[in-house]
């Protein structure tokens, strides 16, 4: 791996290994998404806690202090939405020659394998690997499923995290399911966990969590189940527990919890 690779995957992949990635890139394709409708504000206290911002172009420039920034991975793919026709339909927005420009350690992209805009996705992946591998940016894969969430199974997901790492994602960002073990296990590359199951408490939260933690994901991508709680600090803080102190979902709850109560 060429120097400047290296240096690029290890802002975002700690040394020991793990990542926590704060995403805000919702609203390319949501518009103002709730909590998030001023995102410099939601992100200014979470920003010491996370290991890298996943982020458009356009939200960096307008909300995110150059000065000390935490390492940026950049949404480079869009141009679908809610009230459009198909959410696969997307294209690249982004040049790598932007991304050197806005000095990021990646880039990332979302792919719809399974449906009627699978190849051109795919087309895409590959390309933005071509460019990124040209100038040293690593890409993250992101395994979309648009509105069809009954498609997170192990099979599914392995088929996505394979096709990612073969067409030379260097992360690929996939969702939690039954079976985690058997989506890392098939994808040579490190995989990076995104939202789980609809769940209704934080206890919940940090036990797929440490599921998929356990069965092989180096660490996460949470951004609604952070931002979105009513004590984001304290979450960001408890799953940071997790990923990187190797803490159990009971002790990551106790700290939610402790901190809190000092929050109140």
């Amino acid at each position: 791996m060429d120097w400047g690779m290296a240096n690029r995957m290890a802002q975002v992949i700690q040394s020991d290994g793990r990542c926590l990635f704060l995403p805000i890139d919702h609203g390319y394709f949501q518009g103002p998404t709730r909590r998030l409708e001023q995102p410099g504000k939601t992100i200014a206290p979470l920003l010491p806690h996370a290991d890298a911002l996943f982020v458009t172009r356009g939200v960096l420039r307008s909300s995110v202090d150059p000065v000390d920034a935490t390492p940026i991975i950049l949404r480079v793919s869009g141009g679908t939405s809610m009230v459009g026709k198909d959410l696969a339909n997307e294209g690249l927005t982004t040049s790598v020659e932007e991304a050197i420009r806005l000095n990021v350690a990646a880039v990332g992209i979302s792919i719809f394998v399974g449906s009627d805009y699978e190849r051109e996705s795919l087309l895409n992946l590959g390309k933005l690997v071509d460019e990124g591998e040209r100038f040293g940016v690593p890409v993250m894969a992101v395994t979309a499923v648009g509105r069809e969430m009954e498609k997170r199974d192990a099979r599914y997901l392995g088929l996505c995290c394979r096709i990612a790492a073969e067409l030379g994602a260097r992360v690929v960002k996939t969702y939690w399911c039954e079976d985690f073990e058997k989506v890392v296990e098939g994808c040579p590359v490190p995989v990076v966990m995104a939202g789980g199951p609809q769940v209704n408490s934080e206890l919940e939260v940090f036990e797929f969590v440490h599921d998929g933690l356990n069965r092989g994901a180096i660490g996460v991508n949470l951004g609604r189940n952070i931002w979105q709680n009513e004590y984001p600090v304290a979450m960001i803080r408890a799953i940071r527990h997790l990923v990187h102190e190797d803490g159990t979902a009971q002790e990551a709850h106790e700290l939610y919890q402790s901190l809190e109560a000092e929050a109140h």
